[in-house]
């Protein structure tokens, strides 16, 4: 009983968190939508993306490494096709200086990193437990990273006093993609799984916080362009990946905030 228990609870949660990343993943359609109406990127930067795809990757061959994490494997294949599609629209419409960046980062990142660390596992490392352990770090230490840059986004808000930035739904959505993320980790007695997704709580938190505190001060302002997200996820294993990109009026390049990869 108790492990028919156990694994109701875990396909419970491995659903949740798969509906949840992939919508996270599906929030940047209406972002492409507007840039396919202007034939143009505006000034978007691809590294989001190509960041999203790169935890996306790892995650599935973490998955497909560890074997049987059928959850891990589904939302992480989706999280692939869509950010290479993502990708590929993008350059699509991307200057020719944008579209020799982003074709240099994905080969670069995507290809040679990508590559050397499959043979690095595979050639060096025995079978079994120490394959599973080193990528599992890689894994985390990648998701960890991606968690980490709504902290830009932060700092943005309190120097602007602006929230239009931080949208608070999309800031909801993510944390509970880390918190979902992080009792999948759990139930799977995984940490490189769930500590990631602790950091992502705690950001998430405190995005909600600055949320609630600067909405009252907020100076209005016309955003050319709406708030958008997109994914790492990662790092949405975890839950590695959401993104968020966003833009002001200013001179200022568009920033684009990877919360967390909506899949893992």
């Amino acid at each position: 009983m108790a492990l028919h228990t156990s694994t109701l609870s875990l396909t419970i949660v491995g659903i949740l968190g798969n509906m949840i990343s992939g919508l996270v993943y599906l929030a940047l359609l209406p972002t492409y939508y507007k840039i396919y109406k202007k034939k143009s990127t505006e000034g978007f930067q691809s590294v989001p993306y190509v960041a999203a795809l790169f935890s996306a990757m790892l995650w599935l061959y973490y998955a497909l490494l560890k074997k049987k994490e059928y959850f891990l494997i589904s939302i992480n294949s989706v999280g692939c096709i869509i950010e290479t599609l993502y990708i590929a629209f993008y350059y699509a419409y991307a200057s020719r200086r944008a579209r020799i960046f982003t074709g240099t980062l994905v080969l670069s990142l995507n290809l040679v990193i990508f590559s050397m660390i499959v043979l690095i596992i595979q050639l060096k490392l025995g079978e079994g437990t120490d394959r599973v352990k080193v990528l599992g770090i890689i894994c985390a230490v990648v998701s960890i990273g991606v968690f980490a840059a709504p902290l830009t986004i932060m700092v943005k808000v309190i120097r602007t006093k602006s929230v239009e930035y931080m949208p608070f739904f999309l800031s909801f959505c993510l944390t509970l993609c880390a918190i979902i993320w992080f009792a999948y980790g759990l139930l799977r007695q995984d940490l490189y799984i769930s500590i990631p997704n602790v950091f992502g709580f705690a950001l998430g938190v405190l995005q909600m916080v600055l949320y609630a505190i600067c909405k009252n001060c907020c100076i209005p302002r016309e955003s050319s362009v709406d708030q958008r997200i997109s994914s790492n996820p990662t790092n949405l294993v975890n839950g590695n990946a959401a993104t968020i990109d966003q833009q002001d009026r200013s001179n200022e390049p568009r920033t684009e905030l990877s919360t967390a990869d909506p899949a893992v």
